[in-house]
């Protein structure tokens, strides 16, 4: 999930050079803010159990 946030910022918002901290800081606080004003969420193109299969590899599945 982190991952996908990471990528929205830097599209949305880190997508030009920026040479000052202060201003990185303040350019993501104001994206940030915009995002949980907005309550974005992520648009799955597939469901869990798609996941599971497709990720399978990466998230063995639990024996009980």
């Amino acid at each position: 999930m982190a991952e996908i946030e990471l990528n929205v910022l830097t599209g949305q918002c880190l997508n030009r050079r920026i040479n000052d901290i202060e201003v990185v800081r303040k350019e993501v606080l104001a994206w940030q803010n915009f995002r949980d004003n907005r309550n974005a969420k992520v648009n799955w193109q597939f469901t869990a159990e798609d996941a599971r299969i497709k990720l399978s590899r990466l998230c063995p599945a639990l024996e009980g």
